[in-house]
């Protein structure tokens, strides 16, 4: 079996009730993981199952909870709950591990499984190689628990409380939300009671958006893929600010009182600077991935910040955090990592942190986004039909060096860019070129992309 057969970059993931989202292989999935937590010498063992909103939650939750428990470790079943949300409670519940059913900003037909470790974080790949060795090796059905030592599931009801507690705690204490109107879209996902739960309690006027989820809704026209509604209510209702997060509410998308979207580089570069302002920023060092704009890499540098670039996929970043110290990072998609606080991306915590900035100095978020400039960028996808690796194609690295020259000619202080990457999931190459002109690096990924499929078969 190859390397990371089942999991992708964010656990295992597809169509409902497709392979290899099926009950079948979350009936294995849930066998494997309690197998793998089962050998670590704990002698109170139990996972905790949570989903978003998806009608397919309901066929995965009792498949990995029957194969967790036929294997003598006990179940706990929390309902809708935001993947962040889940990570803070497998560490506060103390629980061997953790499964977040969710496919993220996906539409209603896609499923996901991740898993957490008891600490809070993503399994690490060592963890994933060994559960796809025990279900591809066939030997799970043999390990199963004897009668006796059949493990318990039960739900629990009131588990949200901790959650909102948890994050009301990461707003400063002297200050509150009292006077703020905000609009709020939970994209008929996961966050759609615990998101306007935690807003008002802190004082603010709430003006709800996609909190109605019927199973098939999730990220439909709503969220931080469509931030444009929370946009046009923003400015109808006169709102101080929006926050749109996605349906698993670990990304957010914000939007200022002038109706202006705000992506994760901007953010990201408006929470390091509150960061450095109070002294908390650690390791003098922003992590992001090789998609955040050059605009973000500038207004770091206006504050000594450095930015340390991963492959994309906010596991990555996070690893690159840990390893080096430091304690924010994110993707421009939304998902932002504030470790002093959470273990993944939390669009809720992401919200706070700005709202707080914002009242501490009595601005608007229109005042404090204001010097931040974003460059034009070009993502282009060309299908192919293999995966060569990009530096044995001495013509496409022809063809890369010619476009980085062209973009040193043209500006950005010679600080063009151009990325060429594959898909990790689909047969695709990614083209993202970066300049000072729209209509030419377009130009330029249109060259690039003829060159790909005729050296890759597209």
């Amino acid at each position: 079996m190859s390397e990371k057969r089942l999991f992708g970059t964010d656990g295992v993931r597809g169509t409902a009730n497709v392979h290899p989202m099926t009950a079948e292989m979350a009936l294995s999935l849930g066998q494997a993981i309690a197998r793998v937590f089962r050998t670590d010498g704990t002698r109170n063992r139990r996972i905790i199952i949570g989903k978003d909103t998806r009608l397919s939650g309901y066929l995965f939750e009792d498949a990995l909870a029957a194969g967790i428990c036929s294997m003598g470790v006990d179940v706990i079943q929390v309902g809708p709950m935001p993947t962040p949300g889940m990570a803070f409670l497998t560490a506060d519940m103390r629980c061997q591990a953790g499964v977040m059913i969710s496919a993220s900003h996906n539409p209603y037909h896609d499923n996901g499984i991740k898993f957490f470790s008891s600490d809070g974080y993503k399994l690490p790949d060592s963890i994933e190689r060994d559960i796809e060795k025990l279900i591809a090796s066939g030997d799970l059905p043999g390990l199963r628990a004897p009668a006796d030592e059949i493990g318990r599931a039960h739900r629990i009801e009131d588990v949200a409380g901790r959650y909102v507690v948890f994050l009301k705690k990461t707003f400063p204490i002297d200050l509150s939300l009292d006077g703020v109107r905000v609009v709020l879209d939970c994209a008929n996902g996961a966050s759609y009671k615990v998101g306007p739960t935690v807003l008002e309690e802190l004082g603010a006027e709430v003006f709800r958006l996609g909190v109605s989820p019927n199973g098939r809704n999730i990220n439909e026209g709503c969220g931080s893929l469509h931030p444009e509604k929370v946009s046009e209510k923003v400015k109808e209702v006169r709102a101080d600010v929006g926050i749109a997060l996605d349906g698993d509410a670990d990304r957010v998308v914000m939007v200022d009182e002038k109706g202006a979207i705000l992506d994760g580089d901007q953010l990201l570069a408006l929470c390091a600077r509150d960061m450095v302002e109070r002294g908390v920023l650690r390791g003098g060092q922003v992590v992001a991935t090789v998609m955040s704009n050059l605009g973000l890499e500038e207004a770091l540098g206006e504050l000594d910040i450095g930015l340390l670039r991963t492959q994309v996929g906010d596991r990555y970043v996070v690893d690159a955090m840990r390893e080096g110290g430091f304690n924010l990072g994110g993707e421009q998609s939304g998902h932002i990592i504030f470790l002093d606080h959470n273990t993944s991306g939390d669009g809720l915590i992401t919200a706070l942190q700005v709202l707080a900035y914002m009242r501490r100095k009595e601005s608007t978020l229109s005042e404090l986004t204001t010097d931040f400039v974003r460059y034009p960028q070009v993502l282009k996808n060309v299908r192919v039909a293999k995966k060569t690796p990009i530096d044995e194609l001495p013509e496409i690295l022809r063809s890369i060096e010619k476009v980085e020259r062209a973009l040193m000619g043209r500006g950005l202080k010679g600080r063009g860019r151009v990325l060429v990457r594959y898909s990790g999931t689909e047969p695709l190459a990614r083209i993202m070129i970066e300049g000072d002109d729209e209509k030419k690096i377009a130009e330029y990924a249109n060259d690039l992309a003829g060159d790909l499929r005729r050296a890759l078969g597209g």
